[in-house]
């Protein structure tokens, strides 16, 4: 469904439509500083620091949905699935998008068993095996890629077992990243594991297959990726002093990431209105606006911001209603 067909019981603006459809999600972690001696603290080694990780889901829209505080030591893919499934937005996404450490084969497998296309921009797709679906299957051109054959047996042995997994985590008995950590702990000997694994080669291979040969797709992947690192870089900012949390309690360290988030998306959307202003401006002045022109632009705007300025709570004066006019744009490029 669109995002401009979304219902909604509040005024929307139509800015953010021209960002994206509302049907995919981005998701990545972000290294947050932590005092020492504490539960989840940990020397990460990609970012060289202790601390912890912010693991935030963000729509293509712009919108933060979701965000959580998880160890440094814990492979960020195993709570991609989560922010999807927690969200209770008006956006609900199908479609997630993440780096390289937001995937792997477990987690491909169980995103296909929910109904979640995962689409991660993969940095060394080249390194990654590629499954044939039987050894005497061969291809006339792409044939080298294919280094080994998928074990259709282990699938359908495990099918019902898996299925009733995937009805337990819609049943919200159990989260994907409490199951794919049990399940990891002791991967070698659960066969339950190794099916997830094994379903997962198999959508990470025609996955990997759109993805190298379809230029659009991965120029989509990462336009999206690139979204997240915005945010990253947007909430770094908007935290006084610098992203450090003092407190040892992991239930204040959850607060502390949700309360930035939330005071993004407050700053978004002072930021999306402001821009409708404008841009309403300056259609009436005769300069022409084009779809790609309102592509470009973003909420994560800082410049005009008095970051360490005076904070006035006033509860007595009404902002301003939301501009929901409609945008006028150029008739010969609005298409």
């Amino acid at each position: 469904m669109p995002f401009a067909q979304l219902p909604c019981r509040w005024p929307t603006l139509e800015l953010p439509r021209f960002w994206g459809s509302g049907d995919a999600a981005i998701a990545d972690g972000t290294h947050v500083e932590l005092r020492e001696n504490n539960l989840l603290g940990e020397q990460h080694i990609r970012y060289g620091a202790y601390g912890g990780i912010a693991y935030h889901h963000i729509s293509d829209t712009y919108v933060a949905l979701f965000s959580h505080f998880v160890a440094c030591g814990v492979w960020e893919a195993v709570y991609i699935l989560d922010g999807l499934l927690k969200n209770t937005s008006v956006l609900q996404p199908d479609t997630v998008h993440a780096d390289t450490q937001g995937q792997s084969e477990p987690v491909f497998g169980l995103a296909f068993l929910l109904g979640i296309k995962l689409m991660p921009r993969m940095r060394t797709w080249n390194d990654v095996a590629f499954y044939r679906p039987h050894r005497r299957v061969a291809y006339k051109h792409i044939d080298p890629l294919f280094t080994r054959t998928v074990d259709w047996r282990l699938i359908r042995t495990h099918w019902h077992d898996m299925m009733q997994v995937v009805l337990s985590i819609q049943a919200g008995k159990v989260m994907p990243s409490m199951l794919l950590q049990r399940l990891g702990t002791y991967s070698r000997q659960n066969t339950l594991y190794r099916a997830f694994r094994e379903l997962g080669r198999v959508a990470r291979t025609l996955y990997l297959l759109e993805y190298v040969s379809d230029r659009e797709l991965r120029r989509r992947v990462d336009t999206a990726t690139t979204k997240i690192e915005s945010f990253n870089a947007f909430c770094d900012w908007i935290s006084f002093g610098g992203e450090f949390i003092t407190s040892g309690d992991p239930v204040e360290q959850e607060k502390r990431v949700k309360y930035t988030t939330l005071v993004a998306n407050a700053v978004m959307l002072q930021n999306t209105a402001d821009l409708t202003n404008v841009l309403v401006g300056l259609t009436e002045d005769g300069n022409p606006l084009t779809c790609a022109l309102l592509s470009l632009l973003s909420p994560y705007l800082t410049a005009h911001i008095k970051r360490f300025g005076h904070f006035v709570v006033d509860t007595e004066s009404e902002p301003p209603p939301l501009n929901t006019e409609r945008i006028p744009l150029d008739g010969k490029a609005e298409t």
